[in-house]
């Protein structure tokens, strides 16, 4: 007789069903695995036999055989050890023969018998629902299987022996609740930056459109203060967000007691960050910090100082808003729809544009054309806003707080928002869709200039050398003005303003 438990193994943030077929049959005394597992699968025996001891159980001395179907497709976790244990149990008649029939299992054992919390448990909530059944999961991931449904039967036990109590009826386990995680420490607000109107003005269209932005600038100009100051005045997640980013999060491990939060990401990798921890990979293809800040900001501070290996990467991303990690066995597609934003210094002594600065290492325009050569043109034209965030004076410093901060800035970024979300609504589609990620097709007739603005794209176009995507992206920007402005149609000003952000990113020396 076989005893079969359904569990699920994780490509990317999908959930597929494997079925973890358990056997006890007369033959030489072994605890067999099979079906493609991994080393923490293969390790599973033993917490597998130190939990059923625990609790009470002992294996019986006979062959025991596990099968993780399908047998071609990799398992890896440890979530696969409940799973086995429950299908050993039923096969023992610790558990009534029908007691798992309708319910997706995963959870790591301790060897006291206790389930500890596992990755994954929200798409694998989703996954279950999506079939037409219940989830039994570690009492620490009960808040996040909650979200899956409000009708979906959920268990959450803390050892086998509350689950095995429960299905005998001598306990019984109530339905975890959904979690809403606390906030954390409160958002940097603009109104703690003195000056900078200029960066204060361009992070204000980033967040309206989602647009990429690179700041440029000598050391200590601020440029990281206003990078971290972005999420104050970005939207919360919508429902359909949420749910992506919280997937995400849940299978790297990083939901926090089950608890979902709608604060939009903001990652800030370390310049040493290697190519398999920005854009994922390594064992188990894991996701990466740029699937980790989908659906928010993705900050990469000195930004020249990336290996360009590391930073060309980002480049397919970029544009498809998500990453394929391809294996021998296997592929793995994670969403990547994030905002870049980025900050550098001018060149490698940081103070080439100042005036009357003469760099050591040479002419200034080398020691700017060494350093921005670490960056590649196709990265460069990914970036729709770039701007030069000049040093502040102890004049600046020494005057008041400004009146105006974060939240009225977030509410012209929510009005615009809007705009953006009722427009291509009429479009067909999907909810969230913003300037920066519209369809170029779209994008054209949405950001139409008047005759004066086709003129000025036209020529500043032929002068400018831009690319079909650079075009693409000055219309984006283009529309974004002017859905700050609550205007219908893009005019030239706004085609103006959208141009001086695409042009040099640092002036030459002798201009500053």
């Amino acid at each position: 007789m076989v005893t079969r438990v359904v569990t699920v193994a994780f490509e990317g943030i999908e959930a597929r069903a494997v079925d973890v077929q358990v056997q006890i049959a007369a033959g030489a005394v072994a605890f067999t695995v099979v079906g493609l597992p991994d080393k923490a699968v293969a390790e599973s025996r033993e917490r597998v036999r130190a939990a059923l001891i625990a609790s009470g159980l002992a294996l019986p001395a006979k062959r025991i055989t596990v099968n993780l179907a399908p047998a071609d497709l990799p398992k890896e976790g440890s979530h696969y050890d409940l799973p086995i244990a429950l299908g050993v149990m039923g096969a023992i008649g610790a558990l009534p023969a029908d007691a798992l029939a309708g319910y997706c299992v995963l959870g790591e054992l301790a060897l006291d018998g206790g389930i500890t919390a596992v990755a994954g448990v929200l798409p694998a909530a989703m996954a279950a629902n999506g079939r037409g059944l219940g989830l039994i999961c570690p009492a620490a991931s009960g808040p996040e299987a909650a979200w899956a449904g409000g009708d979906m039967h959920v268990l959450a036990p803390c050892s086998l022996i509350q689950l095995a109590n429960h299905f005998k009826g001598s306990q019984v386990m109530a339905r975890p609740r959904p979690a809403v995680a606390q906030p954390g420490r409160p958002l940097g607000d603009l109104r703690e930056i003195k000056g900078q109107e200029g960066g204060k003005r361009v992070l204000e269209i980033a967040a309206a459109g989602a647009h990429n932005l690179l700041l440029s600038g000598p050391p200590g100009a601020g440029k990281s203060m206003l990078a971290a100051r972005l999420p104050s005045i970005l939207p919360p997640l919508g429902p359909r967000e949420l749910l992506e980013v919280s997937m995400i999060q849940s299978v790297a491990g990083e939901l926090k007691d089950g608890a979902l939060s709608n604060r939009r990401p903001f990652r800030a990798p370390h310049h040493s960050a290697s190519m398999a921890a920005l854009v994922g990979g390594g064992a188990g293809a894991r996701p990466g910090e740029a699937s980790l800040a989908h659906g928010g900001v993705l900050f990469l501070d000195e930004l020249p100082e990336f290996s360009p290996q590391v930073l060309d990467s980002l480049r397919q991303p970029l544009e498809t808003g998500s990453v394929m990690i391809a294996r021998a066995n296997h592929r793995v597609t994670y969403p990547a729809r994030f905002q870049l934003v980025a900050a550098m210094n001018p060149c490698r002594c940081g103070h080439a544009t100042e005036p009357g600065f003469a760099c050591r290492r040479g002419p200034n325009e080398r020691c700017v054309a060494q350093y921005q050569a670490r960056l590649s043109g196709p990265l460069l034209d990914r970036i729709d806003l770039r701007i030069e965030v000049p040093a502040v004076t102890a004049a600046d410093l020494i005057l008041p707080p400004p009146q105006e901060g974060s939240a009225e800035a977030a509410a012209r970024v929510a009005a615009a928002r809007g705009r953006q979300e009722h427009r291509y609504a009429e479009a067909g589609l999907p909810p969230g869709t913003t300037n920066a990620s519209c369809p170029p097709g779209v994008i054209e007739e949405a950001a139409r200039p008047d005759p004066d603005g086709q003129k000025l794209i036209r020529d500043a176009a032929d002068a400018m050398r831009l690319s079909a995507r650079g075009f693409h992206r000055v219309l984006r920007v283009a529309r974004t003005l002017a859905d700050l402005d609550g205007e219908a149609r893009v005019r030239r000003a706004h085609l103006a303003e959208a141009l001086s952000y695409r042009g040099r990113s640092h002036p030459r020396p002798e201009a500053a």
